[in-house]
Order: structure tokens, then C-alpha cells, then sequence
């Protein structure tokens, strides 16, 4: 199971989190991202892990449980 945690503090608002998972994260009207999903189920997984390494900002991280 995995979780996830968005530092909407530290997020740039770049949207690679969306593009690479768009089930998973969004943006608001600033462009910084918001979870539709903390707790993706597996199908998810290469997806979320996918954002969170491109993300330029390091604003995502992924938690397994």
C-alpha cells in the first residue's frame, strides 16, 4: 500500500506529477498540486514512484507500507 505526501509549500506548480499519474494528482487554480488519491491502490505504483522522481521540486513523497 502505498501513501503520499505533497509539500504544497515546496511545489513549483511544473505538473509533471499530473502528466505521469493524472489519477492520482492535480493542480489548483495556482498550479500547485493537490492529491485526488493519498492512498493509490498497486496499479498505481510505477506511476506515483514515476512523479516523484521527476518532480523538479521534490514536492511528493511515497510512503510503503
Amino acid at each position: 500500500m502505498l501513501k503520499i505526501i505533497a509539500d504544497t509549500e515546496r511545489c513549483v506548480g511544473a505538473g509533471q506529477c499530473v502528466l505521469s499519474a493524472p489519477d492520482v494528482f492535480d493542480q489548483d487554480d495556482d498550479g500547485v498540486v493537490t492529491l485526488l488519491d493519498e492512498t493509490p491502490g498497486a496499479e498505481h505504483a510505477d506511476d506515483v514512484r514515476q512523479a516523484a522522481l521527476i518532480c523538479p521540486s521534490q514536492a511528493i513523497t511515497v510512503q510503503e507500507a
